[in-house]
Protein backbone atom coordinates (compact mmCIF):
# COMPACT_ATOMS: atom_id res chain seq x y z
CA UNK A 1 0.00 0.00 0.00
CA UNK A 2 3.08 1.94 0.71
CA UNK A 3 2.43 3.86 -3.43
CA UNK A 4 -0.77 4.77 -2.78
CA UNK A 5 -0.45 6.34 0.73
CA UNK A 6 2.79 7.73 -0.47
CA UNK A 7 2.00 9.53 -3.88
CA UNK A 8 -1.09 10.81 -5.43
CA UNK A 9 -0.07 10.61 -9.00
CA UNK A 10 -2.55 7.95 -9.59
CA UNK A 11 -6.47 8.51 -11.05
CA UNK A 12 -9.73 6.66 -10.25
CA UNK A 13 -13.36 6.52 -10.88
CA UNK A 14 -16.07 5.49 -8.31
CA UNK A 15 -19.40 4.18 -9.19
CA UNK A 16 -23.00 2.41 -7.81
CA UNK A 17 -23.43 -1.13 -8.00
CA UNK A 18 -26.86 -2.19 -7.67
CA UNK A 19 -27.23 -6.16 -7.96
CA UNK A 20 -24.06 -6.44 -9.85
CA UNK A 21 -24.35 -3.72 -12.56
CA UNK A 22 -23.53 -0.43 -12.90
CA UNK A 23 -25.24 2.55 -14.93
CA UNK A 24 -22.54 4.14 -17.16
CA UNK A 25 -20.51 1.11 -16.37
CA UNK A 26 -18.91 1.59 -20.26
CA UNK A 27 -17.99 5.00 -19.66
CA UNK A 28 -16.57 4.19 -16.14
CA UNK A 29 -14.34 1.52 -18.05
CA UNK A 30 -13.67 4.52 -20.69
CA UNK A 31 -12.27 6.39 -18.31
CA UNK A 32 -10.15 4.47 -16.81
CA UNK A 33 -8.64 3.23 -19.91
CA UNK A 34 -8.13 7.20 -20.86
CA UNK A 35 -6.73 7.93 -17.53
CA UNK A 36 -4.11 4.84 -17.69
CA UNK A 37 -2.66 5.87 -21.02
CA UNK A 38 -2.71 9.41 -20.24
CA UNK A 39 -1.00 8.91 -16.86
CA UNK A 40 1.19 5.62 -17.58
CA UNK A 41 1.34 5.32 -20.90
CA UNK A 42 -0.46 1.66 -21.01
CA UNK A 43 -3.78 0.54 -20.50
CA UNK A 44 -5.21 -1.62 -18.64
CA UNK A 45 -7.20 -4.86 -20.26
CA UNK A 46 -10.60 -4.42 -19.62
CA UNK A 47 -10.63 -8.20 -18.83
CA UNK A 48 -8.57 -7.24 -16.22
CA UNK A 49 -10.82 -4.37 -14.44
CA UNK A 50 -13.56 -6.56 -14.63
CA UNK A 51 -12.10 -9.32 -12.77
CA UNK A 52 -10.74 -6.88 -9.76
CA UNK A 53 -14.32 -5.28 -9.95
CA UNK A 54 -16.11 -8.90 -9.65
CA UNK A 55 -13.54 -9.98 -6.78
CA UNK A 56 -14.81 -6.50 -4.94
CA UNK A 57 -18.05 -7.87 -5.55
CA UNK A 58 -17.92 -11.12 -3.53
CA UNK A 59 -19.82 -11.35 -0.62
CA UNK A 60 -21.08 -7.66 -0.38
CA UNK A 61 -24.44 -6.54 -0.12
CA UNK A 62 -26.35 -5.57 -3.39
CA UNK A 63 -25.90 -1.81 -3.12
CA UNK A 64 -22.45 -0.27 -2.32
CA UNK A 65 -19.89 2.09 -3.62
CA UNK A 66 -17.02 1.06 -5.97
CA UNK A 67 -13.72 2.55 -6.54
CA UNK A 68 -11.54 1.43 -8.89
CA UNK A 69 -8.22 3.28 -9.25
CA UNK A 70 -4.95 3.32 -10.57
CA UNK A 71 -1.29 3.47 -9.66
CA UNK A 72 2.17 2.48 -10.92
CA UNK A 73 4.40 1.37 -7.78
CA UNK A 74 7.84 2.46 -10.14
CA UNK A 75 6.61 6.25 -10.11
CA UNK A 76 8.61 7.67 -7.71
CA UNK A 77 9.84 11.31 -6.91
CA UNK A 78 13.71 9.64 -8.16
CA UNK A 79 11.67 8.18 -11.13
CA UNK A 80 9.37 10.13 -12.44
CA UNK A 81 9.16 9.23 -16.07
CA UNK A 82 8.67 5.14 -15.16
CA UNK A 83 5.74 3.72 -17.57
CA UNK A 84 3.59 0.53 -17.28
CA UNK A 85 0.38 -1.09 -17.36
CA UNK A 86 -0.34 0.03 -13.55
CA UNK A 87 -1.76 -1.68 -10.83
CA UNK A 88 -5.81 -1.86 -9.83
CA UNK A 89 -6.74 -1.30 -6.66
CA UNK A 90 -10.19 -1.95 -5.49
CA UNK A 91 -12.41 -0.25 -2.53
CA UNK A 92 -15.76 -0.88 -1.41
CA UNK A 93 -17.91 1.11 0.89
CA UNK A 94 -21.28 1.74 1.26
CA UNK A 95 -23.51 3.19 -0.65
CA UNK A 96 -23.69 6.98 -1.98
CA UNK A 97 -27.15 8.53 -1.13
CA UNK A 98 -27.78 10.70 -3.79
CA UNK A 99 -27.65 14.46 -2.88
CA UNK A 100 -31.26 16.10 -2.48
CA UNK A 101 -31.55 18.79 -0.24
CA UNK A 102 -31.09 22.03 -2.49
CA UNK A 103 -27.43 23.11 -2.20
CA UNK A 104 -25.82 26.95 -1.58
CA UNK A 105 -22.77 27.29 -3.60
CA UNK A 106 -19.81 29.77 -3.56
CA UNK A 107 -18.22 30.55 -6.74
CA UNK A 108 -13.95 30.22 -5.71
CA UNK A 109 -11.45 30.94 -8.08
CA UNK A 110 -9.55 27.57 -8.53
CA UNK A 111 -8.84 25.11 -11.31
CA UNK A 112 -7.75 21.31 -10.89
CA UNK A 113 -4.58 20.13 -12.53
CA UNK A 114 -5.03 18.21 -15.24
CA UNK A 115 -8.99 18.59 -15.05
CA UNK A 116 -9.95 16.78 -17.79
CA UNK A 117 -8.76 13.57 -15.61
CA UNK A 118 -10.37 12.43 -12.15
CA UNK A 119 -7.21 11.93 -10.68
CA UNK A 120 -5.87 11.26 -6.86
CA UNK A 121 -4.62 15.29 -6.30
CA UNK A 122 -7.55 16.24 -4.40
CA UNK A 123 -6.56 18.61 -1.41
CA UNK A 124 -7.63 21.39 -3.17
CA UNK A 125 -11.52 20.22 -3.60
CA UNK A 126 -10.96 19.33 -0.26
CA UNK A 127 -9.84 22.50 0.92
CA UNK A 128 -12.36 24.61 -1.60
CA UNK A 129 -15.23 22.61 0.06
CA UNK A 130 -13.88 23.39 3.49
CA UNK A 131 -13.68 26.80 3.33
CA UNK A 132 -17.26 27.05 1.58
CA UNK A 133 -18.40 25.46 4.75
CA UNK A 134 -16.70 27.82 7.01
CA UNK A 135 -18.23 30.82 4.95
CA UNK A 136 -21.92 29.46 5.38
CA UNK A 137 -22.12 27.67 2.30
CA UNK A 138 -22.74 23.91 1.40
CA UNK A 139 -20.03 23.39 -1.20
CA UNK A 140 -17.79 25.46 -4.05
CA UNK A 141 -18.50 26.24 -7.45
CA UNK A 142 -15.25 26.64 -9.46
CA UNK A 143 -13.97 29.92 -11.83
CA UNK A 144 -11.05 28.82 -13.50
CA UNK A 145 -8.04 31.74 -14.11
CA UNK A 146 -9.60 32.40 -17.44
CA UNK A 147 -12.92 33.71 -15.53
CA UNK A 148 -14.83 30.86 -16.31
CA UNK A 149 -17.47 28.69 -14.67
CA UNK A 150 -16.31 25.35 -14.80
CA UNK A 151 -17.31 22.86 -12.54
CA UNK A 152 -17.68 21.69 -8.39
CA UNK A 153 -16.18 19.78 -5.85
CA UNK A 154 -17.03 16.57 -7.04
CA UNK A 155 -19.58 17.27 -9.30
CA UNK A 156 -20.76 18.85 -12.88
CA UNK A 157 -22.87 21.88 -12.73
CA UNK A 158 -25.88 22.36 -15.17
CA UNK A 159 -27.96 25.74 -15.34
CA UNK A 160 -31.68 25.60 -17.06
CA UNK A 161 -32.59 28.87 -19.86
CA UNK A 162 -36.35 28.49 -21.07
CA UNK A 163 -36.48 25.35 -20.58
CA UNK A 164 -33.42 24.18 -22.20
CA UNK A 165 -30.27 22.57 -19.91
CA UNK A 166 -26.89 24.87 -20.06
CA UNK A 167 -23.54 22.99 -19.53
CA UNK A 168 -20.82 25.58 -19.05
CA UNK A 169 -17.72 24.96 -21.43
CA UNK A 170 -14.75 25.30 -19.46
CA UNK A 171 -11.77 22.78 -18.97
CA UNK A 172 -13.11 20.33 -16.74
CA UNK A 173 -14.01 16.48 -16.24
CA UNK A 174 -17.31 15.79 -17.89
CA UNK A 175 -18.67 13.29 -15.00
CA UNK A 176 -20.14 9.92 -15.62
CA UNK A 177 -23.50 11.74 -14.33
CA UNK A 178 -23.78 14.43 -16.84
CA UNK A 179 -23.32 12.06 -19.60
CA UNK A 180 -25.99 9.82 -18.46
CA UNK A 181 -28.09 12.90 -18.34
CA UNK A 182 -27.86 13.55 -21.91
CA UNK A 183 -28.08 10.35 -23.03
CA UNK A 184 -31.69 10.65 -21.67
CA UNK A 185 -32.85 13.91 -22.33
CA UNK A 186 -34.80 12.68 -26.07
CA UNK A 187 -36.88 10.49 -23.68
CA UNK A 188 -37.67 13.23 -21.05
CA UNK A 189 -38.33 15.90 -23.57
CA UNK A 190 -35.07 18.04 -22.64
CA UNK A 191 -32.31 19.14 -24.86
CA UNK A 192 -29.29 20.60 -24.11
CA UNK A 193 -26.47 23.08 -25.17
CA UNK A 194 -23.00 24.07 -23.81
CA UNK A 195 -21.28 27.53 -23.83
CA UNK A 196 -18.92 29.19 -21.42
CA UNK A 197 -20.20 30.81 -18.47
CA UNK A 198 -18.67 33.70 -16.53
CA UNK A 199 -19.64 34.96 -13.12
CA UNK A 200 -21.57 37.51 -14.38
CA UNK A 201 -23.63 35.36 -16.83
CA UNK A 202 -24.85 33.65 -13.10
CA UNK A 203 -27.22 35.95 -12.80
CA UNK A 204 -29.09 35.42 -15.63
CA UNK A 205 -29.98 31.81 -14.80
CA UNK A 206 -33.15 31.29 -12.59
CA UNK A 207 -32.65 27.73 -11.89
CA UNK A 208 -29.36 25.46 -11.79
CA UNK A 209 -28.34 21.41 -10.70
CA UNK A 210 -25.80 19.60 -10.07
CA UNK A 211 -25.22 15.90 -10.75
CA UNK A 212 -22.40 12.66 -10.35
CA UNK A 213 -22.74 9.17 -11.00
CA UNK A 214 -24.72 9.47 -7.40
CA UNK A 215 -26.63 11.85 -7.72
CA UNK A 216 -28.82 12.57 -11.34
CA UNK A 217 -30.41 15.97 -9.93
CA UNK A 218 -30.08 18.25 -6.84
CA UNK A 219 -31.43 21.35 -6.75
CA UNK A 220 -29.30 24.44 -6.13
CA UNK A 221 -31.28 27.37 -4.22
CA UNK A 222 -28.39 29.57 -3.88
CA UNK A 223 -24.86 31.10 -5.56
CA UNK A 224 -23.30 33.57 -3.70
CA UNK A 225 -26.28 35.17 -2.21
CA UNK A 226 -28.48 34.98 -4.78
CA UNK A 227 -31.39 33.08 -4.47
CA UNK A 228 -32.44 30.54 -7.30
CA UNK A 229 -35.48 29.00 -7.92
CA UNK A 230 -36.02 25.30 -6.95
CA UNK A 231 -38.09 23.26 -9.23
CA UNK A 232 -39.22 19.53 -7.99
CA UNK A 233 -40.68 18.82 -11.75
CA UNK A 234 -37.00 19.57 -13.28
CA UNK A 235 -35.30 16.78 -10.62
CA UNK A 236 -38.20 14.43 -11.61
CA UNK A 237 -37.29 14.72 -15.34
CA UNK A 238 -33.69 14.55 -14.71
CA UNK A 239 -34.14 11.63 -12.81
CA UNK A 240 -36.19 9.77 -15.34
CA UNK A 241 -33.50 10.76 -18.10
CA UNK A 242 -30.99 9.32 -15.87
CA UNK A 243 -32.75 5.78 -14.78
CA UNK A 244 -33.29 5.89 -18.59
CA UNK A 245 -29.61 4.02 -18.48
CA UNK A 246 -30.09 0.47 -18.16
CA UNK A 247 -27.43 -0.78 -15.09
CA UNK A 248 -24.73 -2.90 -17.28
CA UNK A 249 -23.39 -6.41 -15.41
CA UNK A 250 -19.95 -6.00 -14.52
Amino acid sequence: MAPVLLSNYGAFTSMQVEDGAVRGLDLHLERLEQEALTLFGVAVPEARLRERMQAALAGQASRFSLRVQLFLPTITHRTPDAMGQPSVLTVVSAPANPLCDPLRLQTQDYAREVPELKHNATLGLTRARRLAKEAGFDDALFVGPDGLVSEGSIWNIGFVENGRIVWPRAPMLRGVGQRLLESGFDLVGLDSETRPIDRAALAGFRQAFICNSATPGCPVANIDGRSLDVDPALIDRLQAAWASNAPQSI
